[in-house]
């Protein structure tokens, strides 16, 4: 709900062989003190660089459960929806951006408060685990642009235009279960994370001309209005047809296809870029690669749903069968996590498990 911060880092841990149950609930109280003291501009009692935490920059630390969490935890509280998703045509999944049994994720306006709050927190779980992956994401910088303003992906969209507003019954229904005709969440005020690492063939996007590029999302590129509007939150018409006969908005134009005709299947999007430098890259990644090039670039793509299986596999099935992006994007990475509700002071996440 809260409103999102430029920079985020999502660290997926493996629990060690032989954690116990009471292992855990050691783990997750400890972690769950440093992160309210850091969220709160306090260090914690372990941080050996205290002043590094005195801004904390509107810095959040959400947490995650794997299916190897909740099987120590609570196995009869796991919902049957955590586990892999289902494989999907265009999946060209990598092991060490996928799956984990415990998600920390942070986010901040601040990149060294970030870098600071992740090692503090790495720290805790360091007699517990061992890091699976760590994926670094950014939006606009704060400031940079009018407050409101939709921000964009690396290849110049305006990206999350039809995203929920926090505390609207929209919201609530699609995040947290609430409401007439909501999902059930796996736990009260709790609900899911589905985060996909979906990579951006920049180098056979940029063979693309401005009508293709604005043909294959369905909307213009200057304002992110639907190819029958003229402003960005005009409601698409897809039944609109060219003097020739042919729809306005194609059939695989990627807002067209992301929209679900049943209006429960929804859900909100937190999305952050990436961009990495490649060594020695050189040439052109061809299409079809997930490797090479001048740049490895893409998205984080963090969707948040009360139920993953009635909501975001609904979409993406959509997606896979008929979504022009697909010419130039390739989800790499792939993880779920049950998301538990937070706690008041002195407790931990996770406690009504215990």
């Amino acid at each position: 709900d809260t409103p999102v911060q430029g920079f985020a880092a999502f660290l997926g841990i493996d629990l060690a062989e032989g954690t116990s149950k009471d292992d855990l609930r050691r783990m997750l109280v400890v972690l769950s003190q440093d992160a309210a003291e850091l969220t709160a501009g306090s260090a914690p009692l372990g941080d050996q660089e205290p002043e590094m935490a005195q801004n904390p920059s509107r810095l959040t630390a959400t947490f995650g459960f794997g299916p190897g969490l909740l099987r120590i935890a609570a196995p009869e509280a796991a919902p049957g929806w955590l586990a892999p998703l289902p494989e999907f045509s265009i999946d060209r999944l990598e092991p060490h951006w996928s799956d984990g049994d415990l998600l920390l994720q942070l986010c901040c306006e601040d990149p060294l408060s970030l870098a600071h709050a992740q090692r503090v927190l790495l720290k805790d779980v360091r007699g517990f685990g061992t890091l699976r992956w760590v994926q670094n994401g950014f939006r606009t910088a704060p400031g940079a642009e009018p407050a409101g303003t939709t921000p964009r992906n690396l290849f110049g969209q305006v990206d999350g235009t039809v995203d929920t507003a926090a505390g609207t019954p929209e919201h609530e229904r699609i995040v947290w279960g609430q409401g007439p005709d909501a999902f059930d969440p796996w736990i009260r005020d709790g609900t899911s994370l589905v985060l996909r690492r979906i990579r951006m063939n920049l180098d056979t996007w940029d063979e693309v001309d401005r009508a293709g590029r604005e043909d294959a999302v369905g909307r213009t590129l200057d304002t992110g209005a639907p190819l029958t509007g003229q402003e960005e939150h005009d409601e698409p018409d897809f039944e609109a047809r060219t003097p020739v006969g042919f729809p306005v908005i194609a059939d695989y134009a990627h807002m067209r296809r992301a929209r679900h005709p049943d209006e429960r299947v929804r859900i909100h999007r937190r999305v952050f870029n990436y961009d990495l430098p490649v060594n020695g890259g050189a040439g052109s990644s061809a299409h079809g690669e997930i490797a090479g090039g001048l740049s490895d670039s893409g998205l984080l793509f963090a969707s948040y749903q009360a139920d993953p299986h009635e909501q975001f596999v609904p979409i993406q099935r959509r997606l896979d069968e008929l979504d022009m992006l697909n010419t130039w994007t390739a989800p790499i990475g792939s993880a779920v996590f049950a998301i538990p509700p937070g706690c008041p002071p002195g407790g931990f996440v996770g406690e009504q498990l215990w």
